[in-house]
């Protein structure tokens, strides 16, 4: 008996279908986890500008962000509080959630300031304060970079 061996023309392909699907899940995926820099931003406040701004050179262990409106009102956890004693009644609730985990402390709590470039600079010094007698240490300001002006020789 003799073999034979048969030759196909065809080119055989694989099916791209499953490459395609996982290539679709991978990017959803790496959508929803990505923490963007930009995440702990309210487009109600407007940054002021500084030449001196610059990111940070790696992300707060415990970052916990306080926003000042144009108004004097405070943005904290999504909610909006009116007067500074609001804002203090919730980061004393905020001082015992921490208190209450063994491996946190305030002191490793980094409180990021947005203020908005309209608001009074006294209040922010008066969150600060305020913040420092609730026994918080680090503290950030935020703000946008602005463009070094440039000096033109006639």
């Amino acid at each position: 008996m003799r073999l034979t061996k048969r030759h196909s023309g065809d080119i055989v392909e694989g099916d791209m279908t499953p490459m395609i699907d996982m290539a679709f899940q991978l990017i959803a995926f790496f959508m929803l986890v990505v923490n963007f820099s930009d995440a702990e931003q309210d487009q109600r406040i407007k940054l002021p500008a500084s030449e001196l701004a610059n990111p940070p050179q790696a992300p707060y262990d415990e970052p916990l962000t306080i926003h000042l409106t144009e108004r004097g009102e405070f943005i904290f956890s999504g909610n909006l509080l009116p007067s500074l004693e609001d804002l203090r009644a919730a980061l004393l609730r905020e001082t015992q959630i921490v208190s209450r985990h063994l491996d946190k402390k305030l002191g490793d709590v980094t409180v990021i300031i947005r203020a908005d470039e309209n608001a009074r600079t006294g209040i922010v010094q008066e969150v600060i304060s305020m913040c420092q007698e609730l026994k918080f240490e680090r503290f950030a300001l935020r703000g946008k970079k602005a463009e070094a002006p440039t000096i033109r020789s006639p």
